[in-house]
């Protein structure tokens, strides 16, 4: 479920920053960092308006660059370690309206695009030194 109260630096150190990138569009929403796989894929149907009945396949880029699937709480909690690890702007999130034939398979309508993308978020992305 999205954060809706607290401080601004409340909302920094208890939230993440979900980018779902489904159908050529670009969905935001802060979730609490404690999110289970449960509320995650509820708020991502309800943010890409992917009925409940239609399965889907979540997809991040990790930071080695290889697309992985979250799946379970495990993926995600490895997700989101990474994420708070690297700082990046937000978790970026490919999202699929549908399921590969075979685990580790692309799913049918995966293609190259997200890895592009991923490519220019985290190459455009500045790093600060403290």
């Amino acid at each position: 479920m999205p954060v809706r109260n607290g401080s601004m630096t409340d909302v920094h150190e208890e939230c993440v920053k979900i980018k779902a990138h489904y159908g050529g569009d670009m969905l935001i929403s802060d979730l609490d960092s404690g999110v289970t796989f449960s509320e995650l894929c509820e708020e991502v149907r309800g943010m890409c308006r992917v009925r409940r009945e239609q399965p889907i396949t979540m997809k991040w880029i990790d930071d080695e660059g290889d697309p992985c699937t979250i799946s379970s709480q495990m993926e995600l909690d490895e997700a989101l370690r990474i994420y708070s690890r690297t700082k990046r702007s937000g978790l970026l999130l490919h999202v699929f309206p549908s399921i590969p034939e075979k685990p580790g398979m692309p799913c049918p309508e995966e293609d190259s695009k997200y890895s592009i993308l991923q490519f220019l978020l985290t190459h455009t992305h500045t790093h600060t030194k403290m």
